[in-house]
């Protein structure tokens, strides 16, 4: 019998632990079926350094479509993890999602500020 919380589950301890060996940042996705989340954690100390949702108040979420409100999410997170000084050695945590639709547009918003991953 399919299990679809377990296969979930299974896809995305596989994915964290190939992230898990380096002593990279992690930039962590969640998504709903109405919001989005993002946050970048470093695993070493425990902390989330930053981090971003659908729900924040600087993002007018009602006349944005699913994946115009990622990307834009993508850019609040990527400004935020640039007045943190950080660009480089992040590595992008999708969990047991696929690279494709609001999460692919949260990491091109991401992308488009500059940052590299």
């Amino acid at each position: 019998m399919i299990n679809r919380k377990k296969d979930s589950a299974k896809r995305a301890d596989r994915t964290r632990l190939k992230l898990k060996k380096s002593e990279n940042l992690r930039l962590s996705v969640f998504r709903s079926n109405k919001h989005i989340y993002g946050q970048l954690i470093d695993d070493s100390k425990g902390l989330t350094l930053v981090s971003s949702s659908s729900h924040d108040k600087s993002i007018n979420s009602d006349k944005l479509k699913h994946k115009e409100l990622a990307f834009k999410v993508g850019e609040i997170i990527g400004e935020k993890i640039l007045k943190k000084g950080i660009k480089e050695k992040i590595l992008f945590d999708r969990g047991s999602y696929l690279y494709h639709g609001r999460v692919k547009e949260l990491a091109m918003g991401i992308r488009s500020k500059g940052i590299k991953f």
